[in-house]
């Protein structure tokens, strides 16, 4: 009753205070918490979104990515024809060894060197020396260059050809280099290099 009796800009202002406090209170309480929450989900609903839409390409491009992998597959079986495994590279060497022979070189020094391993291959280097004529050599290197397998030949050095028996032979050393493969390896990385400043 006491209110009541009160002017009537008072009764507004009372009202009005009151009013305010509620809204404040459900602005703060239930608005607030409300909007937090339906934020969050907004997000999780674009992220949800996102994947969906990613998924759904890969699925669309799936059977483009099959015959990908098909391809690949069959690069990586014909590369891997091309690197003997640990069983072949004895083989290797002997044929090595062999077209030498065959090409009428006479071989002086035919030395395996250690196993330098780059990731999922491996380097096997063969030291040779070699005495015969430069038409034997280059038959000699174009045959290894015709084996199924991958043989590198580096380092070749030719001394001065020298008259024996009627022929004109030189003596040649190279490093042949061939491959293996490492099962379970990995590519190597690649090492930055920095700046000198």
């Amino acid at each position: 009753e006491k209110i009541f009796n009160w002017p009537l800009y008072q009764r507004v202002l009372l009202l009005s205070g009151v009013v305010a406090l509620i809204l404040a209170g459900f602005v703060y309480f239930v608005y607030l918490e409300k909007h937090k929450e339906y934020v969050q989900l907004e997000e999780k609903k674009n992220t949800r979104l996102a994947k969906l839409q990613e998924d759904q390409r890969i699925a669309d491009n799936l059977p483009k990515f099959k015959s990908e992998y098909e391809s690949m597959k069959r690069k990586l079986d014909r590369a891997l024809a091309e690197l003997p495994n640990k069983k072949e590279i004895p083989t290797l060497l002997t044929s090595i060894a062999s077209l030498a022979k065959d090409n009428g070189l006479d071989v002086l020094r035919f030395k395996p060197g250690a196993e330098k391993t780059q990731g999922f291959y491996a380097e096997v280097p063969v030291s040779l020396k070699l005495v015969g004529s430069y038409h034997e050599v280059a038959m000699f290197v174009y045959d290894v260059s015709n084996l199924a397998r991958i043989v590198n030949i580096n380092n070749l050095k030719l001394d001065s050809p020298k008259m024996q028996g009627g022929r004109n032979l030189l003596s040649i050393e190279c490093l042949a280099t061939t491959f293996r493969f490492i099962e379970g390896g990995t590519a190597p990385t690649k090492k930055k290099k920095r700046k000198k400043r």
